[in-house]
Formats: structure tokens, C-alpha cells, sequence
């Protein structure tokens, strides 16, 4: 009964989706699709990111349709994708097969490969261009023809070698890990589970939990080890065929954090590994994505907990920003008749918390 008076206002809700209508496609000359593809190609990353389906059209689409509105793109973009039936599942990505773009490591002057920075703003000022950004930098030198996308090996496996590198850690078992997009999220969790529920996190909320890390609420003390960007090819294997298809690729960004460990019973010390993996280039989100994973591997390590970013139900019940704005908007829609229960509960408490008062003040009157 709550929300019955939403019914009453249809004229007045028609109204509305047809003035945000008009705002939205103002004059006729608003953003079209391909430039919103092309010029806001880090929104669209994380609209496929937090939507969970890679393509970018799709989410171009879902940015104009949601005016800007990255969460609400994501919801719609997810949305879709659960009206689509689902024909075959792709085998895992093999990232060592990457055709890099970018490819950067902190702990490492010289590596096999070389340091490749790819499109990125990290090594310049960022101004503002009040020009609109008619002017383009002008490179001085001619990038070299080493520059287009290879397959470079990784970067830590240096620290593998001499054995001061965790190994992968591996699931207990063979089977496949229950996929998010169908099966509702329990807990414990296994860490496959996590890196999924990560992977499709909110970028803020994934952000704020690995700067608390920093800040002394993780005990972790990170590294970049490696963080690449570049394509990856997607692969089946139909059932009919017995054999691997290639069909097509996506860029994903993938980050692997290297983090001090003073070792347990059971391990010496060594670094141990926080690992981020985002469709799209998505530096930010990759790293902190590593940085919180490491952080929920607190407790399989022997640490301390009792951090936040430490505590998988708070992190995994939280990340995910459509269930969060499933929550939270509802609270705009009608909620009379709750609050009348609530309003009339608190007029009794008042009430019956003042008599007392009343009774004490008449009784003094008496005596005097």
C-alpha cells in the first residue's frame, strides 16, 4: 500500500520522462554514438566494466540514454545483457598472450620487454584546456616501430625464479567456480568468487577500500609489479567441434600487486600477490581492485584483521554499485504509510514519556 499513490500520478510521471526526453536530446545536435565511442572511451570501460558485458557500442548507447549517469549506464547496460540468452560460455583468458599497448612495472628499471607507456596522461601536467581541446601535443620525437602491440612476458616472474614470489594461488578443486551472473553470492566466498564480484565493483568504492589500505587499515605495503593493458584473444570450444574457435578479442587492463609478507608457520617470507583484472584500460580500477583482493587474503595468510577492506562480507555485500542503487533510490519512491506507523509510534513514546512529568509536577503542587 505504500507505493499506491505512484499509480495516481501517471500523467505527472509521463510528464516527467518526457521533459528529461527533451533535455536529453536538446536542440538535436547532442553527443552521437560514435562520439561518445570514441571520446569517452574511459566512461564506456567502466560502464562495460560495472555492467558486466563488453561492448562498447552497448554502452556508448547506455551512457547517452542515462545522460552521463555511469551508475545508471551500468545498470542499464546489465540490465540487457540479462534479456540476452546465453549461448556458450568462452574459456579463460590466457593474459600471457596479451598483444601489450601498455605495460609498466615499479620495481623494475630494466625487464625483459622494456617499460611501454602506452596512451596515458601519468607523465604530463594535467591542465585544463579551456581551447576544447582543439590543440593536440605535438610529439618532438617519431615513436619507434617497437611501439605497436607485442607479446611481452611478465614482469614478476623475475621474483618467481628466485623464489621469493608466492606461486598463484590455486582453488581446492578443478570445478568451476559458480558464476555471479546467475547464482546469488554466499558466503564464505572463494576467491574466485571475490575476484568476480571485484571485477564488476563499484571503481569508487573499490577506490576509497584501497586507499584505506594505505593509510595503516590493511598491514599491507604494495608494490606494482606489473600493470599491462592490450588485447586479449576470446576463445570457445564448442562441444560439436571438440576444438578451440578464436573469436575476437577485448582489452582488458590487468594489475599485479607484490606485497611484503613476513611469513607464518606454514610460509617463509616471501612477497605475496594482490591481483586486479578490469575489462577495458582501467589503471585505477585494476590497481585498486589488487589492492583490496590482497587485503581480503588477511586471514588464508595468518594476518591480523578486523580492517574494512579485510572483511569479505562488508567488501563483497557492498562493491556492487547496481545492488547499491537498488537500495538506496528506492527511498525515493512513496513511503506514506510507513512513516505514518513510524510518526504515530513516536507521538506514543512521547506521550507516555511525558506523563510521569505531568503527575510528579501535580503532586509537588499539593505538598506546597
Amino acid at each position: 500500500m505504500a507505493f499506491v499513490a505512484t499509480k495516481g500520478g501517471e500523467e505527472a510521471i509521463a510528464a516527467a520522462h518526457a521533459w528529461r526526453a527533451d533535455r536529453r536530446h536538446g536542440d538535436g545536435e547532442g553527443c552521437t554514438l560514435k562520439q561518445a565511442t570514441t571520446s569517452f572511451g574511459r566512461a564506456i570501460d567502466r560502464v562495460m566494466a560495472e555492467g558486466a558485458l563488453y561492448d562498447p557500442d552497448l554502452a556508448a548507447r547506455a551512457l547517452l540514454q542515462a545522460e552521463g549517469d555511469l551508475v545508471e549506464a551500468a545498470f542499464l547496460l546489465r540490465s540487457f545483457r540479462a534479456t540476452r540468452p546465453r549461448l556458450v560460455d568462452s574459456l579463460p583468458v590466457e593474459t600471457g598472450n596479451m598483444r601489450v599497448q601498455r605495460r609498466v612495472s615499479a620495481i623494475f628499471k630494466d625487464l625483459p620487454g622494456g617499460q611501454r607507456l602506452g596512451p596515458t596522461t601519468d607523465y604530463s601536467h594535467r591542465l585544463f584546456e579551456a581551447d576544447d581541446g582543439e590543440q593536440r601535443f605535438e610529439p618532438t620525437l617519431t615513436a619507434p616501430p617497437a611501439e605497436t602491440p607485442c607479446r611481452i612476458p611478465g614482469a614478476i616472474r623475475i621474483l618467481g625464479e628466485e623464489a621469493l614470489l608466492e606461486g598463484v594461488p590455486l582453488p581446492h578443486d578443478a570445478d568451476l567456480p559458480p558464476d555471479l551472473s546467475t547464482t546469488p553470492l554466499r558466503f564464505p566466498a572463494e576467491r574466485r568468487v571475490r575476484l568476480q564480484a571485484l571485477a564488476r565493483g563499484d571503481e569508487g568504492f573499490l577506490l576509497s577500500l584501497a586507499y584505506s589500505t594505505q593509510r595503516g587499515y590493511g598491514n599491507t605495503h604494495p608494490f606494482v609489479g606489473e600493470l599491462r593493458m592490450g588485447e586479449v584473444p576470446v576463445t570457445i570450444a564448442p562441444p560439436e567441434l571438440g576444438f578451440e574457435i578464436d573469436i575476437g578479442s577485448i582489452v582488458v587492463t590487468e594489475c599485479q600487486m607484490v606485497n611484503q609478507f613476513n611469513g607464518s608457520k606454514v610460509a617463509p617470507p616471501q612477497f605475496t600477490r594482490g591481483y586486479g583484472l578490469s575489462i577495458g584500460h582501467a589503471d585505477r580500477r585494476a590497481m585498486s581492485m589488487a589492492l583490496v583482493e590482497r587485503a581480503l587474503r588477511a586471514e588464508e595468510l595468518g594476518e591480523s584483521t578486523g580492517n574494512p577492506a579485510q572483511d569479505p562480507e562488508f567488501v563483497l555485500s557492498h562493491c556492487d554499485s547496481i545492488q547499491a542503487t537498488g537500495f538506496v533510490e528506492h527511498l525515493k519512491l512513496p513511503h506514506y504509510v510507513d512513516f505514518q506507523s513510524e510518526l504515530e509510534i513516536v507521538r506514543a513514546i512521547r506521550a507516555e514519556a511525558t506523563m510521569p512529568t505531568q503527575h510528579k509536577q501535580e503532586d509537588g503542587d499539593d505538598l506546597v
